[in-house]
Protein backbone atom coordinates (compact mmCIF):
# COMPACT_ATOMS: atom_id res chain seq x y z
CA UNK A 1 0.00 0.00 0.00
CA UNK A 2 1.21 3.30 -1.06
CA UNK A 3 0.21 6.99 -0.72
CA UNK A 4 0.79 8.68 -4.41
CA UNK A 5 0.46 12.28 -4.57
CA UNK A 6 -2.57 13.56 -6.91
CA UNK A 7 -1.43 16.17 -9.59
CA UNK A 8 -3.33 18.82 -11.13
CA UNK A 9 -3.80 15.99 -14.64
CA UNK A 10 -5.40 13.74 -12.06
CA UNK A 11 -7.93 15.87 -10.35
CA UNK A 12 -10.70 14.47 -13.05
CA UNK A 13 -9.80 11.31 -11.95
CA UNK A 14 -9.65 12.17 -8.37
CA UNK A 15 -13.36 13.76 -8.60
CA UNK A 16 -14.51 10.83 -10.06
CA UNK A 17 -13.23 8.08 -7.45
CA UNK A 18 -14.72 10.24 -4.73
CA UNK A 19 -18.36 10.54 -6.69
CA UNK A 20 -17.97 6.78 -6.89
CA UNK A 21 -17.38 6.21 -2.98
CA UNK A 22 -19.59 9.02 -1.72
CA UNK A 23 -22.93 7.52 -3.65
CA UNK A 24 -21.53 4.27 -2.13
CA UNK A 25 -20.85 5.06 0.92
CA UNK A 26 -22.92 7.68 2.42
CA UNK A 27 -27.05 6.39 1.49
CA UNK A 28 -27.03 4.81 4.80
CA UNK A 29 -26.44 8.18 6.84
CA UNK A 30 -27.48 11.04 4.33
CA UNK A 31 -30.01 11.82 1.52
CA UNK A 32 -29.58 11.30 -2.08
CA UNK A 33 -30.00 14.87 -2.32
CA UNK A 34 -27.39 15.90 0.65
CA UNK A 35 -24.66 13.33 -0.88
CA UNK A 36 -25.10 15.30 -4.60
CA UNK A 37 -24.79 18.21 -3.34
CA UNK A 38 -21.52 18.05 -0.93
CA UNK A 39 -19.85 16.15 -3.88
CA UNK A 40 -20.22 19.18 -5.63
CA UNK A 41 -19.83 21.49 -3.17
CA UNK A 42 -16.66 19.17 -1.73
CA UNK A 43 -15.35 16.83 -4.07
CA UNK A 44 -16.15 17.85 -7.65
CA UNK A 45 -13.00 18.67 -10.19
CA UNK A 46 -13.44 22.80 -9.17
CA UNK A 47 -13.84 22.13 -5.66
CA UNK A 48 -10.35 19.82 -5.35
CA UNK A 49 -8.65 22.44 -7.93
CA UNK A 50 -9.68 24.79 -5.47
CA UNK A 51 -8.81 23.30 -2.84
CA UNK A 52 -5.43 22.52 -3.83
CA UNK A 53 -4.89 25.80 -5.01
CA UNK A 54 -6.35 28.52 -2.16
CA UNK A 55 -7.13 26.22 0.55
CA UNK A 56 -2.97 23.98 1.34
CA UNK A 57 -4.85 20.60 0.17
CA UNK A 58 -3.05 17.55 -0.77
CA UNK A 59 -4.73 14.42 -2.46
CA UNK A 60 -3.54 11.65 -2.51
CA UNK A 61 -4.49 8.03 -4.22
CA UNK A 62 -4.49 5.23 -1.89
CA UNK A 63 -2.53 2.39 -4.41
CA UNK A 64 -2.45 -1.70 -3.55
CA UNK A 65 -0.36 -2.85 -6.36
CA UNK A 66 -1.56 -1.19 -9.67
CA UNK A 67 -5.22 -0.58 -8.17
CA UNK A 68 -6.38 2.77 -6.67
CA UNK A 69 -8.23 1.67 -3.79
CA UNK A 70 -9.45 4.91 -2.58
CA UNK A 71 -8.09 8.41 -1.59
CA UNK A 72 -6.60 11.18 1.35
CA UNK A 73 -6.81 14.66 1.49
CA UNK A 74 -4.68 16.61 4.20
CA UNK A 75 -4.34 20.28 4.63
CA UNK A 76 -1.93 21.89 6.56
CA UNK A 77 -3.19 24.19 9.63
CA UNK A 78 -1.13 26.28 11.92
CA UNK A 79 -0.31 23.72 14.92
CA UNK A 80 -1.95 20.81 13.26
CA UNK A 81 -2.31 18.56 10.16
CA UNK A 82 -5.81 18.32 9.05
CA UNK A 83 -6.91 14.96 7.58
CA UNK A 84 -10.07 15.88 5.62
CA UNK A 85 -10.57 12.83 3.74
CA UNK A 86 -9.86 9.12 4.28
CA UNK A 87 -11.71 6.93 1.94
CA UNK A 88 -11.51 3.18 0.71
CA UNK A 89 -13.73 1.28 -1.96
CA UNK A 90 -16.15 -0.89 -0.56
CA UNK A 91 -14.36 -4.09 -2.16
CA UNK A 92 -11.50 -3.17 -0.34
CA UNK A 93 -12.60 -2.13 3.10
CA UNK A 94 -12.63 -4.19 6.45
CA UNK A 95 -8.73 -5.51 4.76
CA UNK A 96 -6.52 -2.78 7.01
CA UNK A 97 -6.01 -0.10 4.23
CA UNK A 98 -7.72 2.61 6.30
CA UNK A 99 -4.99 1.64 8.96
CA UNK A 100 -2.27 1.30 6.49
CA UNK A 101 -3.13 4.87 5.27
CA UNK A 102 -3.20 6.38 8.38
CA UNK A 103 0.35 5.44 9.39
CA UNK A 104 1.58 6.88 6.30
CA UNK A 105 0.02 9.94 7.18
CA UNK A 106 1.65 9.61 10.84
CA UNK A 107 4.94 9.55 8.81
CA UNK A 108 4.32 13.45 7.91
CA UNK A 109 5.33 14.28 11.12
CA UNK A 110 2.83 15.92 12.74
CA UNK A 111 2.55 15.77 16.47
CA UNK A 112 -1.64 16.78 16.35
CA UNK A 113 -4.01 14.97 13.04
CA UNK A 114 -7.33 16.24 13.57
CA UNK A 115 -10.36 15.44 11.92
CA UNK A 116 -14.04 15.75 11.21
CA UNK A 117 -16.52 13.20 11.14
CA UNK A 118 -20.34 12.57 11.22
CA UNK A 119 -21.56 12.12 14.35
CA UNK A 120 -23.66 8.88 12.83
CA UNK A 121 -20.81 7.00 11.25
CA UNK A 122 -20.27 5.01 14.22
CA UNK A 123 -17.98 2.29 12.04
CA UNK A 124 -15.69 5.26 10.80
CA UNK A 125 -15.47 6.34 14.85
CA UNK A 126 -14.89 3.58 16.11
CA UNK A 127 -12.15 2.96 13.25
CA UNK A 128 -10.75 6.47 14.37
CA UNK A 129 -10.79 5.06 18.10
CA UNK A 130 -8.74 2.18 17.66
CA UNK A 131 -5.66 4.54 15.46
CA UNK A 132 -5.45 6.45 19.01
CA UNK A 133 -7.95 9.60 18.20
CA UNK A 134 -9.90 11.05 20.81
CA UNK A 135 -12.87 13.45 20.59
CA UNK A 136 -12.25 16.94 21.44
CA UNK A 137 -15.78 18.89 20.44
CA UNK A 138 -18.32 18.76 18.24
CA UNK A 139 -19.70 21.03 15.41
CA UNK A 140 -22.72 21.59 13.64
CA UNK A 141 -21.59 23.77 10.10
CA UNK A 142 -24.09 24.82 7.92
CA UNK A 143 -22.94 24.00 4.64
CA UNK A 144 -25.94 25.55 2.32
CA UNK A 145 -28.78 24.44 0.50
CA UNK A 146 -30.93 23.59 4.10
CA UNK A 147 -28.42 21.07 4.97
CA UNK A 148 -25.63 20.56 7.85
CA UNK A 149 -22.64 18.92 8.66
CA UNK A 150 -23.21 17.42 11.98
CA UNK A 151 -19.84 15.85 13.42
CA UNK A 152 -17.42 15.35 16.12
CA UNK A 153 -13.76 17.09 15.93
CA UNK A 154 -11.58 14.20 16.84
CA UNK A 155 -7.73 14.76 17.15
CA UNK A 156 -4.45 11.94 17.20
CA UNK A 157 -1.94 13.20 19.21
CA UNK A 158 1.97 11.73 18.89
CA UNK A 159 3.40 10.21 21.57
CA UNK A 160 6.78 11.91 22.05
Amino acid sequence: MELVKVNINQINSLANLANEIWHEYWPCILTAEQIDYMVEKFQSETAILNQMRDENYTYYFIKVDSDIIGYTGISVKEDYLFLSKLYIKKEFRHNGYGKLAFKEIKKFGFDKIRLTVNKYNKNTIDAYLKYGFKTIDEDITDIGNGFVMDDYIMEYKRML
